[in-house]
């Protein structure tokens, strides 16, 4: 099973940009991988946030990251970031990585998760 560790959490007003880390233990980022990011707040149940196939140059993102965040790899560093502009306090969340075989972006069957990371932005 892939390890998968997350980095770059923290705490932000409402408005300011963050990005998240994702380093892998192994080549997660042949054409055979989907990488994606989700989140969950207290009291909810974790959501899908954004997902990236490298096989298929192609990204999917939740409606509400839409136009503010952006998945991205580095191949080289084995990492998958997530960039994320004009946060909001309902952004506040614990984000994890994820990947799963296969070439098509689905917001399902993500099988090796990383431990997650808080982000907590602040009105």
């Amino acid at each position: 099973q892939v390890q998968l560790v997350e980095s770059g959490g923290g705490l932000v007003q409402a408005g300011d940009s963050l990005t998240l880390s994702c380093a892998a233990s192994e080549r997660t980022f042949s054409s055979s991988y989907v990488m994606g990011w989700f989140r969950q707040a207290p009291g909810k149940e974790r959501e899908f946030v954004a997902a990236h196939s490298w096989s298929v140059r192609n990204t999917y993102y939740a409606d509400s990251v839409k136009g503010r965040f952006t998945i991205s790899r580095d191949n080289a560093k084995n990492t998958v970031y997530l960039q994320m502009n004009s946060l909001k306090p309902e952004d506040t969340a614990v984000y994890y990585c994820a990947a799963k075989k296969g070439v098509v972006i689905t917001t399902a069957g993500f099988t090796s998760w990383g431990q997650g990371t808080q982000v907590t932005v602040s009105s």
